[in-house]
């Protein structure tokens, strides 16, 4: 089996360190992994195979002969990174935003379109993190019965944002308990026992960035620009995995029993049945899988045009680092 040369841009963030987990528990066939950050991490030692890497300052020469780059270090490097990178023959799965939009890149969820990717070089973008698990949940939905409609709402975990977000969290969290207020930092408001819909810069339309993605991303999955989405994105103080109540009205009569039939048999997604505690998933018992957990499926329409389900993932997982190296094992010819 070819092996090949492979980088992590942004190596030291909480995407890139579940990279680094997932390569090696998925065993890409990596020759050589070369791990990068910002000049404050130059040095820092991270383990992959048993073996101990120096993680370098990025530098657009030291990614020269690189066949597979994984980017997980922000819109602004990616796109100082990723065409030239492509322009030399190499695959890269960027992470951030700064491709989804483009039509002539592929965004890839590769349970629903791999065939995009298979054999392909240059740039391919990975969704956003809801998307993702909203996606795998709906369009199987979306696909038999045909959707009019679909409101989700997200609850959305600090690690979504970073370390720093995450390290905000701990420490109002204390200084909550201690007494003490913080000033956050990292957020427009605290998020120690506290949540906001709040997530990137709102727009003209009332939507905020993060809203803006979901909308238009589901969109270009259901192959449906014209489908009614309404988000509403919420930041929690939950440190990993993001949640989602999802309502969707069909086109044409369904029932929970026939979407729990199609979701048993959905590749990535993991059904949890009954109407007990068992029924669904939380953030913490999502931490550190690699399914999207579908419960809480009830009927919610009259005349059966409606369905509701509760939707949980680990989106460092399956919202990120995994989705990634799952695109590239498509394209490499390894899945």
């Amino acid at each position: 089996m070819k092996k090949f040369n492979t980088a992590i841009i942004g190596a030291t963030g909480a995407v890139g360190l579940e990279l680094i987990k997932i390569i090696e528990e998925r065993r890409f066939p990596v020759s050589e992994l070369h791990l990068f950050a910002s000049q404050r991490s130059q040095g820092r030692l991270l383990e992959f195979g048993g073996t101990e890497h120096v993680v370098r300052a990025l530098d657009a020469s030291a990614l020269k002969g690189m066949e597979v780059v994984f980017i997980s270090a922000g819109s602004a490097v990616s796109k100082d990174y990723a065409p030239a990178l492509a322009e030399q023959g190499a695959l890269v799965v960027d992470n951030s935003s700064a491709f989804r939009g483009d039509r002539s890149i592929p965004l890839v969820i590769p349970e629903i379109n791999a065939h995009e990717v298979d054999g392909r070089r240059g740039i391919v973008a990975n969704p956003n993190c809801s998307t993702i698990q909203l996606v795998l949940a709906v369009e199987p939905v979306c696909r038999v019965w045909g959707l009019t409609q679909l409101v989700v709402a997200t609850y959305q975990s600090v690690s979504g944002t970073g370390g720093r977000a995450m390290q905000e969290l701990r420490e109002q969290s204390l200084a909550y308990l201690e007494g003490r207020s913080l000033e956050p930092k990292v957020y427009p408001s605290e998020i120690g026992f506290n949540l906001f819909p709040h997530i990137g810069e709102f727009g003209e339309d009332g939507l905020h960035i993060e809203e803006r993605k979901i909308v238009s991303e589901t969109r270009r999955f259901l192959q449906d620009e014209h489908l009614p989405v309404t988000v509403t994105a919420v930041r929690v103080p939950v440190f990993r995995s993001h949640s989602e109540a999802i309502v969707l009205t069909t086109k044409e009569r369904t029932s929970a029993r026939e979407v729990a039939e199609v979701l048993r048999s959905t590749p990535g997604v993991f059904l949890l049945e009954g109407q007990d505690a068992g029924s669904y998933a939380t953030p913490m018992s999502a931490e550190g899988r690699d399914e999207v957990f579908v419960g809480r499926l009830r009927d919610t329409h009259p005349q059966g045009y409606g369905i509701s389900m509760w939707v949980v993932a680990d989106n460092l997982r399956k919202g990120a680092a995994l989705n990634a190296v799952q695109i590239a094992e498509h394209a490499v010819g390894v899945a």
